[in-house]
């Protein structure tokens, strides 16, 4: 059978519509299309299925893949796979953290994750080649119609421009006729590429933050770790006796004796700074703690990089039939770097907008329920992203980063306050004194 054709669930044909069949396919329209099956497109599937809603799943890659990614789950993102129906206190493949060790200015302290009423006090870590298949298949099993090796080569506009479906193609056959596969709505969950919102026009802003990040993986034996590790300065060499780098690093234990260790850098426009990351990522490692036993030898696989559009870089979120989700609008947080939580999140609010549109009698109405969602996206993230783009312009300078490390780090009481804002812990309602104060500085910054 063709990966074509790995669909969950075959929904009757509705009446007068003539479903895609030929020898290689089987694809019939859908209610909602979703392009890409990462975090962000299953949990996108997943909503929509569980309010019953005809949703198709199409990826071009056959799952499991790997993907890049630092492979860490704060609570943010575990809140958001508890809400898809997964307990990953309950299920093997999980591995547990209690939060992060920071590293930074010659301090090393803890930073326990904070318990509150929307997350849980503990942090998650799974590789992506794993979980993204765990999403995916928590999609299918709530109805959603799932395609692997399927890639959407275009979206199909009506008359006023409208997006009204996709064009596919089985992956890697070129010479392949392209499929017509109609919808209501169109997600694009296709990542930082976001080739169906920049067929439609809707370019990146050169303004907003981007992110390079490289990572690879290492058998070590402290694979099972319950602490993330976060180094806030980036060496290129021993540290304080070679140049500081605009960029952190990490290690991530992920259980089964398994470690990502990955660094990234930042830049404040979409001219992400360039460095030598094979080179200057071979070097870090060579600093680091001999216990780790980072060595080549113990080396999983090649090192790997990726983009990280920041700070909803590509808007608007919706228009004219296609949503953006994910990476595909710039969803990815300029503080810690995390795509999944917003992502996800933004699948649950985007499902609950269309949700709502289906039930509309007219178009005009069906309209005025999905501009909810990029308004839902700028209360949830548009405040907090425009510190992030404050944020981003004084760390992209190393000094200014090394000035905070040395004499932030000390104060626990500051941290505890860094802690919640950097990993966006903080209640967006009631909580703490620290809540409060965040809250009030995310209302009083321009929504993004």
């Amino acid at each position: 059978m063709s990966t074509w054709q790995h669909a969950t669930r075959r929904r009757p044909t509705p009446a007068g519509k003539v479903p895609i069949v030929t020898a290689e396919v089987h694809i019939d329209d859908a209610s909602v299309v979703v392009v890409g099956a990462g975090p962000a497109g299953s949990a996108t599937a997943y909503h929509l299925a569980r309010a019953g809603v005809d949703v198709a799943l199409i990826d071009k890659a056959t799952f499991p893949r790997d993907k890049v990614c630092g492979d860490g789950l704060t609570p943010a993102a575990v809140a958001e796979i508890l809400a898809m129906g997964i307990n990953p206190l309950a299920e093997e493949g999980w591995h547990l953290n209690r939060g992060l060790t920071v590293l930074g200015g010659g301090h090393r302290i803890h930073l326990p994750w904070p318990t509150s009423a929307s997350q849980p006090g503990y942090g998650m870590a799974r590789a992506r080649r794993s979980l993204d298949a765990r999403l995916l298949q928590a999609a299918r099993d709530a109805g959603a119609r799932v395609y692997e090796g399927v890639t959407v080569s275009a979206p199909l506009r009506g008359r006023d421009g409208r997006v009204v479906g996709v064009q596919a193609v089985p992956t890697g056959r070129r010479r392949a006729a392209a499929h017509d596969i109609a919808a209501r709505y169109v997600v694009d969950a296709g990542g930082a590429s976001a080739r169906l919102a920049t067929a439609c026009g809707i370019t990146k802003n050169p303004n907003r933050p981007m992110a390079v990040a490289a990572r690879a993986y290492f058998r070590s034996p402290r694979g099972d770790d319950e602490w993330m590790e976060s180094h806030l300065e980036l060496w290129d060499g021993e540290p304080g006796k070679s140049t500081l780098l605009p960029g952190y690093g990490w290690i991530f234990p992920l259980g089964d004796g398994l470690v990502n260790v990955g660094l990234g850098s930042v830049s404040s426009s979409t001219k992400a700074t360039k460095l030598p990351y094979r080179q200057i990522f071979t070097r870090w490692v060579s600093t680091l703690p001999s216990e780790w036993e980072l060595t080549p030898n113990n080396q999983v696989g090649d090192l790997r990089s990726a983009p990280l559009p920041m700070c909803h870089n590509r808007t608007p979120h919706y228009a004219n039939g296609l949503v953006l989700v994910g990476d595909a609008g710039g969803m990815i947080s300029p503080f810690n770097g995390e795509g999944i939580a917003p992502g996800m999140m933004a699948g649950r609010l985007a499902a609950a907008s269309i949700v709502q549109a289906l039930g509309r009698p007219n178009e005009r109405a069906a309209e005025i329920a999905m501009q909810a969602y990029p308004q839902a996206i700028r209360d949830a993230l548009g405040g907090y992203y425009s510190l992030g783009r404050i944020f981003v312009r004084l760390i992209e300078n190393p000094e200014i980063m090394r000035l905070c490390t040395t004499y932030g780090l000390p104060r626990p009481a500051l941290m505890r306050f860094v802690h919640k804002l950097l990993s966006d812990g903080f209640e967006r309602r009631g909580g703490d004194v620290t809540d409060r104060l965040l809250q009030i500085l995310t209302a009083w910054a321009p929504k993004v």
